[in-house]
Protein backbone atom coordinates (compact mmCIF):
# COMPACT_ATOMS: atom_id res chain seq x y z
CA UNK A 1 0.00 0.00 0.00
CA UNK A 2 1.18 3.75 -0.73
CA UNK A 3 0.79 6.87 1.32
CA UNK A 4 -1.86 7.81 -1.20
CA UNK A 5 -4.22 4.81 -0.26
CA UNK A 6 -3.90 5.84 3.08
CA UNK A 7 -4.64 9.37 2.63
CA UNK A 8 -7.49 8.21 0.68
CA UNK A 9 -8.82 5.78 2.92
CA UNK A 10 -7.77 7.62 6.26
CA UNK A 11 -10.84 7.56 8.22
CA UNK A 12 -10.40 3.54 7.68
CA UNK A 13 -6.81 3.27 8.18
CA UNK A 14 -6.86 5.55 11.55
CA UNK A 15 -7.87 2.95 13.45
CA UNK A 16 -5.14 0.91 12.18
CA UNK A 17 -2.60 3.81 13.44
CA UNK A 18 -4.11 4.12 16.66
CA UNK A 19 -3.43 0.09 17.12
CA UNK A 20 0.37 1.07 16.12
CA UNK A 21 0.87 3.57 18.26
CA UNK A 22 -1.81 3.63 21.00
CA UNK A 23 -0.86 6.85 22.71
CA UNK A 24 -2.20 8.93 19.72
CA UNK A 25 -5.71 10.40 21.09
CA UNK A 26 -8.74 10.78 18.50
CA UNK A 27 -7.84 14.43 18.12
CA UNK A 28 -4.54 14.08 16.92
CA UNK A 29 -5.62 11.44 14.08
CA UNK A 30 -8.36 13.86 13.09
CA UNK A 31 -5.58 16.44 12.69
CA UNK A 32 -3.45 14.08 11.19
CA UNK A 33 -5.57 13.84 8.49
CA UNK A 34 -4.05 11.38 6.16
CA UNK A 35 -0.75 13.89 6.26
CA UNK A 36 2.03 11.75 6.46
CA UNK A 37 4.66 14.35 7.53
CA UNK A 38 1.79 15.20 10.43
CA UNK A 39 1.88 11.47 11.23
CA UNK A 40 5.76 11.28 11.14
CA UNK A 41 6.01 14.29 13.45
CA UNK A 42 3.23 13.49 16.26
CA UNK A 43 5.06 9.83 16.26
CA UNK A 44 8.75 12.33 16.93
CA UNK A 45 6.86 14.11 19.70
CA UNK A 46 4.70 11.90 21.25
CA UNK A 47 7.43 8.66 21.65
CA UNK A 48 11.06 10.54 21.04
CA UNK A 49 11.72 9.31 18.26
CA UNK A 50 14.15 10.81 15.74
CA UNK A 51 13.24 12.13 12.36
CA UNK A 52 14.56 8.65 10.47
CA UNK A 53 12.99 6.76 12.91
CA UNK A 54 9.44 8.16 12.33
CA UNK A 55 9.88 7.51 8.55
CA UNK A 56 11.48 4.10 9.00
CA UNK A 57 8.16 2.98 11.23
CA UNK A 58 5.78 4.56 9.14
CA UNK A 59 7.58 2.79 6.19
CA UNK A 60 7.09 0.15 8.00
CA UNK A 61 3.52 0.25 8.38
CA UNK A 62 2.78 0.94 5.08
CA UNK A 63 4.48 -2.53 4.28
CA UNK A 64 2.53 -4.65 6.44
CA UNK A 65 -1.31 -2.90 5.07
Amino acid sequence: MNWDQVQGKWKEMSGNVKAKWGDMTDDELTEIDGNREALEGKIQAKYGKSKEQAKAEVDSFLSDH
